[in-house]
């Protein structure tokens, strides 16, 4: 979930870092999400997830819109719907110990700007590829948080430039 807030005149949202203790993606920058449990829509999913990594309350948390183009992580075999959502202040953050080892808060301004996007090679598995990130905070976000971070951010950049044009 990227859950917008406002802070400082501006939109932000949280990344978390993930613990070395989770059973995937161990140390790896994140938005909040997690497994959906029998019986949960995908966006109840989000909202449950996000309260419980982060300590939010449910009902601090409005979905905006439908979900965003739901993406396949094939290392992981997870299918990640991710949502937009939005409380109206800046939560108090609370996050799992078990989850999460550092909450960053992120200007959403750093992947509105498409300048903000870095490559650089990487060896993955022995293979070398050239990898995409934001760089946030010292952070490099890459894969798919990066991949739900650039659709949301070309969203925006194309509705400014829908608003500019008239």
């Amino acid at each position: 979930m990227i859950l917008l807030f406002p802070h400082n005149d501006d939109l932000h949202f949280f990344l978390t870092r993930r613990t070395n203790t989770v059973e995937t993606h161990k140390g790896q920058i994140a938005l909040p999400g997690g497994a959906q449990e029998p019986g949960e829509t995908l966006e109840q999913t989000a909202v449950r997830e996000t309260s419980e990594e982060l300590g939010i309350a449910f009902a601090h948390i409005e979905i905006l819109g439908g979900a965003l183009t739901p993406l396949w992580v094939p290392i992981s075999g997870f299918r990640i719907t991710p949502f937009v959502a939005f409380t109206p202040a800046r939560p108090d953050v609370s996050a799992s110990q078990h989850e999460v080892v550092e909450v960053i808060d992120t200007p959403l301004e750093l992947i509105v700007d498409a300048q903000n996007i870095v490559e650089e090679p990487w060896t993955i598995r022995d293979i070398e590829v050239t990898v995409p990130f934001f760089l946030i905070n010292g952070h490099k976000v890459w894969g798919a948080t990066a991949m739900m971070l650039s659709e949301f951010g070309e969203m925006l950049r194309e509705a400014g430039r829908m608003k500019d044009e008239g």
